[in-house]
Formats: structure tokens, C-alpha cells, sequence
């Protein structure tokens, strides 16, 4: 029998419109005036202080380096996860990840652990305000 309680959604914890680099100006801006990288095996992380009061990501995951459309939505679904955790900590930033040869051949934990190494390497440019301004 139906319950006539109605559904809650997340709201403060979804992957929303509002905090996805949605188009390409909004890319070419990361890419051309990167303020802060980080670069490991599996992972490229660029961004660039924005002036919105909260953090942005954008994915670039490419075919060429990961072949399977599993494993690139797989990647995706890690980073968005990771990023949905750690936006507090990357407030005020438009990021992009970049996928890397290595990142195909490494595990769930392996990319879970680079992120938050990646994530934690920019907002520590960030406090040393070594993240050029938007």
C-alpha cells in the first residue's frame, strides 16, 4: 500500500545545472587562464578562481584516452562524487578534470584517492593565493 508521505529529494548535495561548467566559453576561460593545476598518472586538474560564491566542475574525458563509454562514465561518476564532497573546500573555483592515459587501467579507490590529493594540492595554492583571480 502507498505511503501518502511524499518523496524527499537532496537539494544541498545533488549535481545541479548551478554548479556544472556548462558551456564552452566557460571551459576556454579555465583552460586559457588557469590559475592553479594539478597533475598526477591518472588525473589533470585545472582551475581558475571565479566570482561566484561557490564552486563549478567541468569534465573532459575523452574517448582517446579512455576507449570504453563504461569506463569514461565510470571516471565521471567518481569526480562528480568526489566533488560533491569536497565543494566546501573549492569554494569559489571553476575546475576542470582532464582524463590521462593511466586512467583507464587505475581502480575506483586509486582515482578516489587522487582526487582528494588533487582537490586538497588547489585549495592549498588557493590559500597561498598562488590561484591567479578571475
Amino acid at each position: 500500500m502507498p505511503s501518502d508521505t511524499p518523496i524527499k529529494y537532496r537539494t544541498e548535495n545533488h549535481f545541479s545545472r548551478r554548479v556544472r561548467l556548462l558551456s564552452s566559453d566557460d571551459f576556454q576561460k579555465v583552460f586559457k587562464q588557469t590559475g592553479c593545476r594539478s597533475v598526477d598518472q591518472q588525473l589533470t586538474v585545472l582551475a581558475r578562481q571565479n566570482k561566484l560564491g561557490y564552486a563549478r566542475l567541468g569534465l573532459a574525458i575523452s574517448k582517446r584516452t579512455i576507449k570504453m563509454a563504461t569506463g569514461r562514465n565510470r571516471v565521471k561518476r567518481l569526480v562528480r562524487e568526489s566533488f560533491r564532497q569536497n565543494q566546501q573546500l573549492l569554494t569559489g573555483l571553476d575546475l576542470v578534470v582532464l582524463s590521462r592515459n593511466a586512467t583507464s587501467q587505475a581502480s575506483n579507490s586509486e582515482l578516489t584517492s587522487a582526487l582528494q590529493i588533487h582537490w586538497q594540492r588547489i585549495a592549498k595554492q588557493l590559500a597561498k593565493q598562488q590561484c591567479v583571480k578571475a
